[in-house]
């Protein structure tokens, strides 16, 4: 009996121990609720306390690219236009290691610029500064490749953050690979 008990310990000891990366650089694909709604993304994380156990902290750098091609009815009939959206920032990451299974959340500061190009119009651009908070789940079956999901919230109210509308979140799918 002693045995049976003394078995799954081992296994659950083994199996949280993974190999702590130094380096993880990542591609993803993400959706939106605002236009453009579908995009790309890539990222590298660099891993800080390696030595503690279960726990893995680190600081990410990630760039996200959007566009889409808009057409416009108006009084002087049909415009074409395009809208190019790209951010980038920087976060603090801590994740606890179950396993196969590692879930994280993390907290930074970006900017997102917005590029407008219409027939009419011509170009018009708007950057902005945000802050963003991410949550998500690495799995590892494989410890140099990384299949990962993540929903990350993101506001321009620096002064006063409020949790507001549904068009500042995404659902981000991605690989990442572990040097």
């Amino acid at each position: 009996m002693k045995k049976y008990i003394i078995l799954p310990f081992v296994f659950i000891v083994l199996f949280s121990f993974q190999a702590f990366a130094q380096l993880e650089i990542g591609a993803s694909y993400e959706i939106r609720d605002k236009a453009p709604e579908n995009g790309f993304g890539l990222r590298v994380q660099k891993g800080m306390l390696e030595k503690v156990p279960l726990v893995n902290l680190g600081l990410r750098a990630h760039f996200s690219y959007f566009n889409e091609e808009n057409r416009i009815s108006g009084s002087d009939g049909p415009t074409t236009g395009e809208i190019t959206n790209y951010d980038f920032g920087l976060a603090a990451v801590g994740g606890v290691s179950l396993g196969l299974i590692e879930p994280y959340i993390g907290l930074g500061l970006g900017s997102e610029t917005v590029d407008l190009n219409y027939d009419v119009s011509g170009p018009n651009e708007e950057s902005n500064f945000y802050w963003n908070t991410f949550v998500g789940a690495k799995v590892s079956v494989i410890p140099v490749l990384k299949p990962f999901v993540e929903y990350r919230y993101s506001n321009k109210e620096l002064s006063e953050p409020t949790i507001s509308a549904k068009e500042n979140d995404r659902i981000i799918f991605g690989v990442s690979l572990s040097f």
